[in-house]
């Protein structure tokens, strides 16, 4: 276990078996020239325990120190301590007796580990624990430092690296690597001939490789060497080795001999790890207290990094690590796991080789890659996990094995647009490591957020993409990723990945589906932000609904679609990158953006249906989700159907004004219109009374009398053949006239609609159309008390739902204009009973022209000042994100509303969520 690694968390290194360096969770950094590394060795020498001022002087200037040396030294530590970083600058610290220095991972510490544990180890987990330490050697230890001062310590380091080279070559013999073993040794006896225990490893070889003479040859060349050069004759081992050959001992052969191939440590990738930081202690924690724990996570997130890191931090006793993307035969899987253990199961069960082996001691598994071989996997791990109580077993896979006990771990893609922006961070770091010095200017930030996004935080097509770094700018990347295929490139030499191009990553996961699945795959590429279970069966790609959601169950189990569950209906989601290479694969793409088309047409059709039902608030939320594929879908029309373009803009209605940018919603329902310039006469009338409205909340007065005008002359095209969408279309224009303060043609189309609503028995609209005259009345009134009072009377005992809350907010604000008519607190009782009605049905656009009357009645009441100007700020800000302006009905030109609010400070970008501007006005 190492140190704070065993947690996941981050991780202080340093090295001085060589030429000293620093790392700070996996990554170097610059500790200065020669004196500030000396100082580092000096302290690292020490253990852990205070250095004083003269001992850290005399390693520093060479017994030479200058006259300020405690200065100059305390300079050195100020510059050491801020290169470490905030995090860990007090590992360095000051003590009564001198300076200290706090690592977590010290080579020399692991050195030194590696080879005790060794010594007790099985030969496998020898012979990797040796290599591993072997491999810490990067030169002489503490090279920095006046030999002198570390001569004892050198020695000893120096004795047990010829020691682990020697017990390197005992553990292969014992593994059954002979062959190995002896082209290790004979190199060793030249390097060093008079060690003894060389030799007697070298004859052992030999023997055990059939080839006794050469043994027997050996014995005599040490013989002759020890006489020449030290006049004595070979110790007890050897000449006990030499009778044991001579009467053929069979202890010298092993039990089971084997050939075994060299195993090799896992060693982490040279680039940092970032981004992983909770994967990390999440794993870290799982596999404390379960055997069998398996990351599973779509192609080139990094579920194998994951693993290695986790490995290479938390390294057990007995590791093996089989890399299984190669094995195409799920025969063969027992076979290959026999090889990471350097063994070779000569005619012998593989898998009962396996158990023996591992008995019942401690011991990690890790099966890389097994997606392909889910069910030999599943089968072999069962069989380990009885047959070995001890052994913990970590996979990776696109799917879970499916074995009892297991814990899965999704790995997921790194976030992009939260606060870590983790995705960004990495793209940032692979960029800098082939542009060095380089750090993101203003303008190369957002191209490398654009980037992550559009990778969808994939850490493999990430480090692809910074890898086209090279020769291209962060802008040019982001702007040629619709091609990303061709625009990335093929992993580095070296890579954990196991493909050679993110398109054969994904390629590979794609070609593991069965048929059906694959066929549903390839369709719902045309989805734009997700999709729900209705809108796959929309497809038609299967013949029953049971078997779209078995398809789709696949998908999610094989990490190809990703299902959130969080909110209903639930919405399965695609990794960018595999909705293009599903595009590449579908044979009809054209059909099939029609079919996605088709799918916003029913979508949108249920809008009407909706809000009269009074289930608006839910269905806007439910299309708040589905915008992105309304927009596809309208551009899919605009461009190839343009009237149903017009019937899907018509059927989004009222959705376009309450969660739509006033801006998009616009221009969607103008683009509509002049794309379908001969569409139905009652859908364009619909389209021109929903741009009416929103170009009322634009500010734009004038536009909205011309678009009145054009659904007047409108309606002699309309088909009456449907009452009720006759009636609403007159309604809504009675509408537009009333906020234009048209009272006259408001009365007419009013009245339109009493009559045809009185003819066919429409009983909800005739109080709605009596509302909206009411309103236009209510404008004409001017300062006419009466006149106000009286339909203010009026809109009290009329009208229901969208409509009496409309009309009593124009009630409220009339009160408000003429203080003389009305208390400020019966106007405040009528803002509360129309901002309750339009919370609701979810109408937040007018719920925000409410709240910012409700400002003003504040006031009057003699609430604080400060307090309004709060309420007013927070409610620009909310309809500055719909892009509207919130508008007077009474008078929407508003001459009175600055004189009203004159005085009262409105601070510029507060924001508020909806409960506390609840709660302002509410005095609360």
């Amino acid at each position: 276990m190492r140190g704070g690694a065993a947690y996941g968390l981050g991780v202080f290194e340093c090295r001085v078996l060589g030429p000293v360096e620093v790392l700070v969770d996996g990554v170097q950094i610059d500790v200065g020239g020669a004196l500030p590394r000396r100082l580092v060795a000096a302290l690292a020498a020490a253990g852990g325990s205070a250095v004083s001022n003269d001992r850290l002087a005399a390693a520093m200037w060479d017994d030479s120190p200058p006259p300020k040396a405690a200065a100059a030294m305390q300079a050195y530590v100020s510059r050491l301590r801020a290169a470490l970083g905030p995090e860990y600058r007090d590992r360095l610290d000051r003590t009564p007796t001198g300076y200290r220095l706090t690592i977590d991972e010290l080579d020399v510490r692991r050195f030194a580990a590696l080879i005790e544990s060794a010594r007790s180890s099985k030969p496998p987990t020898a012979r990797r624990q040796l290599t591993e330490a072997l491999a810490l050697w990067r030169g002489d230890p503490y090279p920095e430092l006046p030999e002198d001062s570390t001569a004892a310590d050198r020695s000893r380091l120096q004795e047990l690296r010829e020691v682990a080279a020697e017990e390197l070559t005992a553990a292969r013999l014992d593994d059954g690597d002979a062959i190995g073993a002896v082209v290790q040794l004979e190199q060793l006896v030249r390097e060093q001939p008079l060690r003894e225990r060389r030799w007697a490893l070298l004859v052992l070889g030999l023997y055990r490789a059939d080839r006794q003479g050469d043994a027997l040859a050996t014995l005599r060349k040490v013989r002759d060497l020890l006489a020449d050069q030290l006049g004595v004759d070979p110790g007890p081992e050897l000449q006990a080795l030499e009778q044991q050959i001579l009467a053929q001992d069979p202890r010298l052969r092993l039990a089971e001999p084997t050939l075994a191939t060299p195993i090799q440590p896992v060693l982490r990738p040279l680039t940092s790890f970032l981004g992983r930081t909770a994967d990390l202690k999440q794993l870290t924690d799982r596999l404390t207290r379960h055997r069998l724990v398996t990351l599973i996570g779509p192609a080139g997130v990094g579920k194998t990094r994951l693993a290695v890191e986790y490995v290479s931090r938390n390294t057990p006793d007995d590791l093996w690590f089989a890399k299984l993307a190669d094995v195409s035969d799920p025969t063969a899987l027992p076979a290959t796991v026999v090889d990471a253990f350097g063994l070779v199961a000569s005619g012998d069960d593989p898998t009962a080789l396996l158990i023996r082996t591992i008995g019942a001691g401690p011991g990690l598994l890790v099966l890389d890659n097994c997606e392909h071989l889910v069910a030999a996997a599943a089968c072999l791990v069962s069989d380990l996990i009885h047959g070995c109580p001890q052994l913990r077993i970590l996979a990776t896979s696109r799917e879970p094995l499916g074995v009892e006990g297991e814990l899965t771990l999704p790995v997921n893609p790194l976030p992009w647009a939260t606060d870590t922006d983790a995705a960004v961070d990495l793209l940032v770091d692979r960029v800098q490591s082939v542009r060095p010095g380089w750090t993101p200017s203003a303008t190369e930030l957002p191209a490398a957020r654009r980037i992550a996004a559009a990778l969808d935080g994939l850490p493999l097509a990430i480090e692809l993409a910074a890898a086209r770094a090279r020769v291209l700018g962060l802008g040019e990347i982001a702007d040629r990723l619709d091609d990303r295929f061709a625009l990335l490139g093929a992993v580095p030499q070296g890579s954990l990945a196991s493909h050679e191009t993110l398109e054969a990553a994904i390629g590979w996961s794609v070609d593991l589906l069965d048929p059906a699945d694959r066929e549903l795959l390839v369709k719902l590429w045309a989805f734009e932000g997700g999709f729900t279970l209705e809108a796959a069966e929309s497809l038609g790609v299967r013949s029953t609904e049971v078997e779209v959601l078995e398809s789709l169950s696949a998908l999610v189990t094989r990490s190809v679609v990703v299902a959130d569950t969080t909110a209903e209906p639930t919405r399965y989601l695609m990794l960018e990158s595999i909705r293009a290479y599903s595009r590449k694969l579908d044979p009809d793409p054209d059909e099939t953006l029609r079919l996605q088309a088709r799918w916003v047409h029913l979508l949108t059709a249920r809008c009407a249906v909706a809000i009269r039902e009074h289930r608006g608030g839910w269905f806007i939320r439910r299309m708040n989700r589905e915008l992105p594929n309304v927009r596809a879908g309208f551009a899919h029309d605009l461009a190839r159907d343009p009237a149903a373009a017009l019937t899907t803009a018509v059927g989004l209605g009222v959705y376009l004004y309450r969660s739509v940018h006033h801006a998009e919603a616009i221009r969607m329902l103008r683009d509509a219109l002049d794309a379908a310039p001969d569409g139905p006469a009652i859908d364009r009338g619909r389209a021109l009374n929903s741009l009416t409205a929103l170009t009322y909340y634009s500010g734009d007065l004038r536009g909205v009398d011309e678009l009145v005008d054009q659904v007047v002359a409108l309606l002699p095209e309309v088909s009456k053949e449907s009452p009720r969408d006759y009636a609403e279309l007159c309604l809504f224009l009675a509408v537009g006239c009333a906020v234009g303060g048209r009272t006259e043609l408001t009365a007419d189309i009013a009245g339109r609609v009493e009559e045809i609503s009185d003819e066919y028995g429409l009983t909800g609209l005739v109080s709605a159309a009596r509302a909206v005259y009411a309103v236009a009345l209510l404008k004409a009134a001017g300062g006419d008390g009466d006149g106000i009072l009286a339909q203010a009377d009026f809109i009290e005992e009329t009208g229901r739902g969208f409509m009496r809350a409309w009309a009593t907010l124009a009630v409220a604000e009339a009160f408000l204009l003429h203080p003389e008519v009305a208390s400020p607190e019966r106007a405040m009782e009528k803002v509360r009973v129309s901002l309750a009605k339009f919370l609701e049905h979810e109408d937040y656009p007018y719920a925000l022209n409410v709240l910012r009357i409700g400002a003003l009645a504040m006031v009057r009441v003699g609430r604080p000042a400060e307090d309004a100007g709060r309420l007013l700020a927070a409610v620009q800000t909310h309809a500055a994100l719909l892009g509207l302006r919130t508008r007077g009905l009474v008078n929407p030109a508003e001459p009175w509303v600055e004189d009203a609010f004159e005085g009262i400070a409105v601070p510029e970008g507060l924001e508020l969520s909806w409960s506390a501007m609840l709660a302002l006005l509410a005095g609360d």
